[in-house]
């Protein structure tokens, strides 16, 4: 176990160090440094590598993968220990690793060879990953749902929900950039994991626009009745501007919770009470995909958010996919680098909200 912390704690001062750089401002005004080096006093660097970081339920552990379409990890928050989730069977790799609410662990992934060090057969394996679950004890191999997955799925933290998006991408007879977003319950029946009661909540042939080539994907079910679904609307009308979106799966009413023409506004991490979620925020007239920090958005639709972290300041970095803990009190998040492919990350951090809640500035509207 020694040998353990000490590994990781080794990694996490190589992570630190490798990056630091002189602090001063350029002209520009950005800071030739390395966020991890300036943190305020209510974000600590969780683990020196990895991506796409989730909460267990009980908030001791956060599961993450080490690259994209790489092995899966938990880490122990309290004792800094990181064990190897998905080596004990042979796989292609995962995009995203999620807790179930019964502590079994949702994937998403490839399930055909692919070359990783190839940029449009690594686009074709994410756009082509496939849902299953791997059982808590981690012994067994994943028994497959037998559906493909945009991106990240959506999963209850109270049930056994999950939604999910299937895009043209994965499915031409859908017609260019269209995307349909699905939801179903997981049950079981002697043990193995099968959805249920599948159905589509969502088809973006509902919206008044046109959408670019990145479509929908969906983010969060809104707690606590996990009847609402949050979900990114990509490149509208071809433009560079990402809005967020929420709908619900009963009655089919949907509504947008950011109008924002000059904005990248992405939904990432719901928080317990329902009312607010995580969005990756960003001014985008120059390109659909910039450099992001973290904000506090109200699903109230009026638009306005509260910043968290300022990890743009410094020169090439953002701060992306932030997850709430279920008790409300952390966020976790990476860091993520300039011209880098989408989500990935190098690291990841913890922020302790009560605390940050005495430095952080007023809810207001960012539209510039």
């Amino acid at each position: 176990m020694k040998q353990q912390q000490f590994l990781f704690l080794y990694i996490l001062f190589y992570a630190v160090a490798a990056f630091g750089q002189d602090s001063e401002k350029t002209q520009s005004g950005f800071i030739n440094a390395h966020p991890a080096d300036h943190l305020p006093p209510y974000i600590k660097l969780a683990c020196g590598f990895g991506e796409r970081p989730d909460w267990s339920h009980d908030s001791r552990f956060i599961l993450f993968v080490d690259k994209p379409m790489g092995e899966v990890y938990e880490l122990e928050v309290a004792t800094g220990i990181i064990r190897p989730k998905t080596r004990h069977f042979n796989h292609y790799g995962f995009t995203r690793a999620m807790y179930l609410s019964n502590g079994d662990i949702l994937l998403s992934g490839p399930i055909a060879p692919f070359d990783p060090t190839d940029i449009e057969e690594r686009d074709k394996a994410r756009d082509l990953c496939w849902l299953s679950v791997m059982d808590k004890s981690c012994k067994k191999e994943p028994v497959p749902l037998n559906t493909l997955c945009a991106e990240g799925p959506a999963v209850s933290r109270s049930g056994m929900r999950i939604a999910w998006t299937h895009r043209d991408r994965q499915l031409p007879e859908l017609g260019k950039n269209r995307a349909k977003l699905l939801m179903a319950e997981i049950i079981y029946e002697e043990g193995i994991p099968r959805l249920s009661n599948e159905r589509v909540i969502f088809d973006s042939k509902r919206l008044p626009f046109s959408l670019g080539n990145s479509s929908l994907e969906t983010q969060n079910l809104v707690p606590p009745e996990d009847v609402k679904v949050t979900f990114a609307v990509y490149t509208i009308e071809n433009g560079n501007n990402t809005d967020v979106y929420m709908v619900d799966s009963e009655s089919g009413e949907f509504q947008p919770i950011t109008s924002s023409p000059c904005c990248y506004d992405e939904p990432e991490g719901i928080f317990p009470d329902g009312l607010y979620t995580c969005v990756e925020h960003a001014p985008s007239k120059q390109t659909a995909w910039p450099l992001l920090d973290l904000y506090k958005l109200k699903l109230d639709g009026s638009g306005e958010m509260q910043r968290l972290t300022y990890f743009t300041d410094y020169r090439g970095y953002k701060a992306n996919q932030g997850v709430v803990s279920d008790n409300g009190k952390y966020l976790c998040f990476q860091i993520g680098k300039a011209e880098q492919e989408a989500g990935v990350g190098f690291g990841f951090f913890i922020m302790d909200l009560e605390e940050a809640a005495q430095h952080l500035e007023d809810f207001k509207t960012y539209n510039e």
